[in-house]
């Protein structure tokens, strides 16, 4: 039986997937008792007994603890940002073309950022059916749950006196350097990164990404985006979806407490609006981290995750 390590349980992305985890049977995890937690010989230990080690840390902790790794088995699934676009690391967005089969081999997954997930499942397609030009300007905004900022956010948002600012959508990033940019140049194809407008909102959890697309950046039609769509995402945890569900409107936490993610386009030429919708605490970051830990397991993907109508498999 697979075991299994999470170094960083205690951390918002450690907690779910060790929830994900908690009711399978197919599967041992490795626990630390709280003492031990932060002990770098028994986390050594800990990562070379695992077939399997999520790195749910911050960046320096995250290269810390490769560097505790000796075991040729032991496969990394790393949910921070240091990894994502460094050599010899496998991006773990499966539906990206060969990426499925990548990841199956690897020993090295880093695991993809949330709004980063949002960009690619929608750019990505059309770079490469030649409906996007890897030379476009692209901008993005992005709509997350506070969830995403982790247990510190979540205290702050939840506390019966928190500020009143906290009470409305709050844009970050401003300085245009968000850690998320880089991964969504390359694993895009882009020359450039999107010019990016990050926005956390008084709600638990849910993403909504939005790209805008004029006749400046493509001469695709609504419709013609939409194949490609249907045409790529036709397994996974990636599904297109045909129109707004909420009588005109599109709710960022629609997808809360699932796995899967969804694109659509709506507008028409020459004003077009991509946009993609998940949970970013599922496939924008455990869901996604389990989904990677199935295929380098041999095991269906979407075991142990959640759908539209309830478990995927």
């Amino acid at each position: 039986m697979p075991s299994i390590f999470i170094d960083g349980s205690a951390g918002t992305t450690g907690l779910r997937i060790r929830e994900r985890l908690a009711s399978r049977k197919d599967l041992t995890v490795i626990t630390l008792p709280e003492e031990s937690r932060k002990d770098p010989e028994a986390r050594k230990a800990a990562l070379n007994e695992a077939d399997v080690a999520f790195l749910c840390l911050p960046d320096d902790a995250a290269r810390e603890a490769v560097s505790l790794l000796s075991s040729p088995r032991t496969v990394l699934i790393d949910t921070s940002t240091a990894h994502r676009v460094a050599p010899g690391w496998v991006y773990g967005f499966p539906e990206l073309p060969g990426q499925r089969d990548r990841i199956r081999s690897s020993r090295r997954i880093a695991n993809p950022g949330c709004h980063a997930t949002g960009f690619i499942s929608l750019v990505a397609p059309l770079v490469s059916a030649g409906l996007l030009k890897q030379s476009a300007r692209l901008s993005c905004f992005s709509l997350t749950g506070y969830s995403g900022g982790g247990k510190k956010m979540i205290a702050e948002y939840e506390a019966e006196d928190r500020p009143a600012l906290l009470q409305a959508p709050r844009q970050y990033g401003l300085s245009q350097s968000h850690k998320h940019l880089p991964e969504m140049a390359a694993l895009c194809g882009l020359e450039v990164p999107p010019v990016f407008s990050p926005v956390v909102a008084p709600y638990y959890a849910g993403m909504e990404v939005t790209v805008p697309l004029t006749d400046a950046e493509t001469d695709a039609t609504p419709e013609e985006i939409a194949e490609v769509y249907r045409s790529r995402y036709t397994d996974g945890l990636v599904h297109y979806a045909d129109a707004a569900d909420e009588s005109g409107f599109l709710s960022a936490g629609a997808l809360e407490g699932r796995d899967d993610l969804e694109v659509a386009v709506f507008g028409r030429p020459g004003r077009i609006l991509l946009v993609s919708r998940f949970d970013n605490l599922g496939k924008g970051a455990s869901g996604a981290a389990i989904q990677n830990m199935n295929l380098v397991l041999g095991l269906p993907e979407g075991t142990g995750l959640k759908g539209a109508s309830g478990w995927i498999s």
